[in-house]
């Protein structure tokens, strides 16, 4: 016998168990046993009759909530069990509420305590509304991407997408009342931190957990946000290698762009921004973690995320119009997308990990077996572009040899440690030189 989340113990009754009853209300129900010790043994107490009295309606005037009180007996010894069902309501103990999580109880306070009353009311922090908002404080080329791309996927009927801004938002269910709701300032506010702290998009490069090379951020309305990352990801963060097919020139990335694609929305979308901390994105030269505050549902395990299954999104009305928009194909789906997309280009699996900070997703890149070999032919025609033209430019450098301007730059900075060439003058304006 062991403690649960559903089960607690205590040797005696003391009136500040009501708080333990409070928590059981106000999560899944649960059993407070009374008269066995930390390890489940029966120790028996001496006033369970007084308390079989006393505790239903000592319960009942503290709380407003009617429990069920047994009396029973084990090894001759007198117990008391307390059996308390799952509340629709919130229940507080002297104006504070309490909760069970796991085998403890704890007092819920500050964006805690709002996400529960708000569940309990059956909303979700996204629909709350905002006073003194108005559609016109909205940014007009949010609303023209999102026209853009509900009229390629066709989700939205053409008549409604030809409305002004003050009636799609009506059909888009993103208004209560005459207020708007946070998911619509999230949306398509210019500013929403303005309202909302760490609404924004953090990306890093790595060389390792603890050296940062350069960062960026990406602020704005959130429909926007998705596609100026995208864009930063692919033209400044990732190395793209470059073949051609004919007179065609192609670029392949290190990862699937439509596996990255839908690990950032589904951390836009699940984020908790109560949080006040931005998304965070890391780039390393073998991996790319994609990080966001929030929690899983409360009976599920990262495991159920790569089940065949809808899921309830963190953020419904985020997701609801980022669905509509084209940008996301189906609740739920989006981890089985990722696991696909990196298996058909020949990478593994992305990792899924969850912890009380959040969620975190975790890609990583085939190590090339002849990188080295390759890294040597790019050097070479380094030296010799450089030999025949010591005012060439980095991208142009890229284009000849047909590499990345990131690769050029990974290739001079380790022929420079080689002291096989130096840079003579400024950034701009100088020369490159090889070292006799």
């Amino acid at each position: 016998m062991s403690e649960s989340q559903n089960t607690e113990w205590k040797s005696t009754w003391r009136d500040e168990y009501i708080k333990w009853i409070c928590g059981f209300a106000n999560a899944n129900g649960g059993r407070l046993e009374i008269g066995r010790d930390d390890h489940g043994n029966a120790i028996g107490l001496d006033d369970a009759k007084r308390l079989m009295e006393d505790l239903p309606n000592k319960i009942r005037d503290v709380l407003g909530i009617v429990v069920d009180v047994n009396l029973s007996s084990e090894s001759g010894k007198d117990l008391i069990s307390i059996e308390v069902a799952p509340h629709p309501y919130p229940v507080s103990y002297k104006g504070q509420y309490h909760y069970r999580s796991g085998s403890t109880k704890q007092e819920l306070k500050g964006t805690a305590l709002d996400k529960f009353l708000l569940q309990k009311q059956g909303k979700r922090w996204d629909s709350v509304p905002v006073p003194y908002v108005a559609v016109e404080d909205l940014s007009a080329s949010a609303f023209d991407y999102f026209r853009k791309r509900a009229t390629q996927t066709k989700r939205l009927d053409k008549t409604v997408l030809q409305e002004d801004d003050r009636i799609l938002i009506d059909k888009l269910h993103l208004k209560e009342k005459k207020y708007l709701k946070r998911a619509a300032i999230l949306l398509f506010h210019p500013d929403p931190e303005q309202f909302f702290t760490g609404a924004y998009v953090k990306i890093g490069y790595f060389r390792t957990e603890d050296d940062l090379r350069f960062q960026d951020e990406i602020h704005g309305p959130l429909l926007e946000q998705v596609e100026k990352t995208m864009d930063l990801l692919l033209s400044k963060y990732f190395e793209a290698s470059i073949r051609y097919e004919g007179i065609e020139r192609i670029e392949e990335y290190p990862y699937p762009e439509s596996a990255i694609r839908e690990a950032l929305l589904n951390a836009i979308a699940h984020k908790d921004y109560s949080s006040g901390n931005p998304i965070q994105i890391k780039v390393f030269d073998g991996a790319i973690t994609f990080w966001n505050a929030g929690q899983l549902p409360e009976t599920w395990t990262v495991a159920d995320l790569i089940k065949e299954h809808p899921s309830i999104p963190f953020n419904p009305d985020i997701a609801t119009t980022f669905f509509r928009a084209g940008l996301i194909e189906a609740w739920g789906r989006g981890t089985l997308k990722m696991i696909r997309e990196c298996k058909n280009a020949g990478l593994v699996a992305p990792v899924f990990d969850y912890d009380q900070s959040g969620f975190r997703i975790k890609f990583k890149r085939l190590e090339e077996k002849s990188s080295g070999k390759s890294s040597g032919k790019s050097s070479g025609k380094i030296l010799e572009l450089i030999q025949s033209n010591g005012s060439i430019t980095i991208p142009e450098l890229a284009n000849m040899i047909g590499i990345s301007e990131r690769a050029v730059e990974k290739q001079l900075s380790k022929l420079k440690d080689e002291n096989r060439v130096k840079r003579v003058g400024a950034a701009k304006g100088g020369r490159w030189e090889l070292v006799e």
